[in-house]
């Protein structure tokens, strides 16, 4: 009888205190024009519903990312030593790795997201799928700094950041990552996804799309903000914008407000004009010898990159 293993599920950030996660929102809220971290979208709902985003017609990047590794998985694969620990940086729902696990000969599959609770659901349903490869679960705030507990093992990795989630920091944030991601790779290689410029067109309709599920995605995180900070955000007091900035070479999503409001919290409030907006999220977009070069300069080498036909996306693998 074949025994299915328990994947194990870490979460670092446990004990990161709720006074620190209150501050930071406060002052991001306070702040002119008022912002707040992306990495608060990813509650249990956030993720599900970020899930269904990458499921649109108009979200090119998940379809074109697929496509690339199903056309060169085995290209890619012939790079690899058998039996890397594959590090999946912002795993989510887990199935962009799941299609890689058996191509590329895993070893072991070390799953890192900030939302927990998703997190472990994911990993119980893949383990399932494969009931002898070792899965281990990290639940841990990466946007900060990525910490990688001492359960993940010795030896080189496979570090995978797929999705085009790097896009989310800036350029100077990207860089830093980066070093962080050859540090933690341990003499292996990092395979990430990065979205590439093209028409505008093509961009806002995949950040703001007709179903409004991009929308619900975003009011969703004033949703979680009620339930962090104690604020009375009403979700229909404010309006989706996504747009892309031609000269910072990215989509900017925000909300606005839709009326002259205030919202409270315990301790402090904040009034919005009509129109006002709060910053959620960047998303950066690269070309193609950019992004070779701000790998070089965070020590990776031996840099290889495969694009789709209409160069809308790129996959790089680097030596750590």
């Amino acid at each position: 009888m074949l025994t299915v293993r328990s994947p194990r599920l870490i979460d670092i950030d446990r004990q990161e205190s709720t006074t620190a996660v209150r501050g930071d929102l406060l002052r991001g809220l306070s702040a002119c024009p008022a912002r707040v971290s992306p990495k608060y979208f990813y509650d249990e709902l956030g993720s599900s519903l970020f899930a269904a985003i990458t499921r649109l017609p108009e979200y090119y990047p998940t379809r074109t990312e697929a496509a690339i590794f199903a056309r060169h998985v085995d290209d890619i694969g012939a790079q690899l030593a058998q039996g890397l620990t594959l590090v999946d940086i912002g795993a989510g729902n887990c199935e962009k790795a799941a299609a890689l696990l058996i191509p590329l000969r895993v070893g072991r599959y070390v799953a890192v997201d900030i939302s927990v609770d998703f997190l472990g659901d994911s990993l119980t349903r893949l383990q399932l799928q494969h009931p002898q490869l070792p899965m281990l679960g990290v639940g841990t705030d990466f946007s900060q700094r990525l910490l990688l507990p001492a359960e993940v093992g010795d030896g080189q990795r496979l570090l995978f950041y797929p999705g085009s989630s790097i896009g989310n920091f800036t350029p100077a944030q990207a860089l830093d990552f980066l070093r962080q991601l050859r540090d933690a790779a341990q003499g292996g290689v990092l395979l990430i996804g990065v979205d590439l410029c093209k028409p505008v067109a093509v961009l806002e309709a995949a950040y703001d799309d007709p179903l409004g599920v991009t929308a619900a995605f975003n009011r969703n995180l004033l949703r979680n903000l009620n339930q962090l900070i104690g604020s009375d955000f009403f979700l229909a007091d404010w309006r989706h914008v996504a747009f892309f900035d031609e000269a910072q070479s990215r989509i900017e999503m925000h909300l606005e407000a839709l009326r002259p409001l205030c919202v409270r919290w315990p301790g402090g409030e904040r009034a919005f004009a009509a129109g006002e907006r709060i910053h959620t999220e960047n998303s950066y977009k690269w070309r193609v010898d950019d992004f070779t070069a701000l790998l070089g300069e965070a020590g990776f080498s031996e840099i290889r990159q495969w694009t789709d036909e209409r160069c809308w996306f790129a996959v790089f693998l680097a030596q750590a």
